[in-house]
């Protein structure tokens, strides 16, 4: 075998089935770190032994199967059985290397993803917990996306797991009750994911874009898991309209250019299509959300492509809808925006100003938009102090130079 089949080979099914493997492992030890630690060394023994032995028929059947020895030698030498070592005894009967079909094995993803949504769970750990549960990344590889030293995000994950095996955090489908507000949670975590990537408009570092891909991997995962759900797919189709534009959104010398000036042809045809394709198939199930309105909110601005701009006032009520079904800063400036195209920047600056201010004072989109507005009216000084506090508050140099130019001009 060449010597680099097998580590492509191992590094192929880690993508594409860590997440299912570790949840197997977890759903019956209650032990994320134990599994984790288990699976790594399961892993380390494919690189020794696959490039002379060949790689099995069965790779995930083979690591699980490898996976649950490790942990059962493990207590042999120690002598101590634990929980976890007594669950692998039972998985034993359930798992045999070289004799179990992958298709067959169960796909306990879903009920880990709910276990990493729990309420028990640190809301700043969730996020990151999904994506090392799910895809195999490690907390320096999140760290920087996430705002924090990897010393740092590394002990919030090792709190969490610690926090589910303590606490009892049960590994089961949570009831009728409780669904609604776990699956938010699980909805959220994604979505922050790919907040973290979204927001690196300058795309000088390819970490944040890097988790961007990785969210929408995990709302796949989600659909499928989930496949009678409308909210998966509205906020996997929001993900895929925002994605499809992510080359425009900076021109050819660098320059950060706003939506409502892209240049469509460099927005990704078959992103948008599958977008549509998801954003259909939540709306047949009659259950709005806010996922799938935001992600009709992305569909209408994707709409002018197509040479059918949607109306303004009709922007307005979506934005309407959202809010009386989700309440947020992000969507009420966005409202204004609206309002202000739909009738007046005098009204929509009315909206606009409308909101609290101490829950604006550090929110960059407001300032940014209030310095549009100023300006559209010829307030110039009171439009040009806005753009300066949102260039303040704006971390990428490209929106920077943007708003450095629109003061300038001024």
């Amino acid at each position: 075998m060449n010597e680099l089949a097998a580590p492509r080979a191992a590094e192929w099914v880690a993508r594409e089935s860590y997440g299912r493997l570790l949840a197997i492992l977890s759903a019956r030890t209650h032990d994320i770190a134990a599994s984790e630690s288990a699976l790594a060394e399961a892993f380390a023994r494919a690189f020794e032994r696959w490039p002379s032995d060949g790689i099995p028929d069965q790779p995930d059947a083979w690591l699980l199967g490898v996976a649950r020895h490790r942990k059962l030698d493990a207590w042999r030498h120690t002598r101590i059985q634990d929980a976890a070592t007594q669950a692998l005894l039972l998985l034993a009967g359930e798992v045999d290397v070289g004799t179990v079909d992958a298709a067959a094995l169960p796909d306990e993803r879903l009920r880990l993803l709910f276990v990493c949504a729990h309420p028990a769970i640190d809301a700043a750990a969730r996020a990151p917990l999904m994506l090392q549960t799910m895809l195999g990344l490690d907390a320096g590889r999140m760290a920087g996306a996430f705002l924090t030293s990897p010393s740092t995000l590394g002990q919030r994950l090792v709190r969490a797991k610690a926090r589910i095996r303590t606490a009892g955090i049960s590994f089961e489908y949570p009831d009728a009750r409780e669904l609604p507000q776990r699956l938010q949670h699980v909805l959220e975590g994604i979505h922050a994911v790919y907040g973290n990537g979204w927001d690196d408009v300058d795309g000088a570092d390819t970490l944040p874009r890097g988790l961007a891909a990785e969210a929408i991997e995990l709302g796949r995962i989600l659909c499928r898991l989930m496949p009678n759900e409308p909210e998966p797919p509205g906020l996997l189709a929001l993900m895929l309209f925002s994605e499809s534009r992510a080359a425009a959104r900076l021109n050819d010398t660098g320059t950060y250019v706003p939506l409502d000036q892209q240049d469509m042809a460099g927005w990704d045809p078959d992103l948008l299509a599958q977008a549509e394709q998801h954003l259909r198939q939540a709306t047949t199930m009659n259950s709005p959300g806010a996922c799938q309105l935001e992600a009709a909110i992305q569909s209408a601005h994707c709409e002018r492509r197509v040479g059918a701009p949607v109306a303004p006032e009709t922007m307005v009520a979506l934005y309407d809808n959202l809010l009386a079904l989700r309440p947020g800063i992000g969507a009420e400036v966005s409202r204004a925006c609206a309002i202000a195209r739909a009738r007046g920047h005098d009204v929509g600056l009315q909206a606009l100003d409308a909101i609290a201010a101490g829950e604006v004072a550090s929110y960059q989109p407001f300032w940014a938009a209030r310095g549009h507005l100023l300006a559209a009216g010829g307030a110039r000084a009171a439009a040009r102090q806005a753009f300066d506090r949102a260039i303040g508050l704006s971390a990428s140099a490209a929106v920077r130079a943007y708003l450095n130019g629109m003061s300038e001009r001024l």
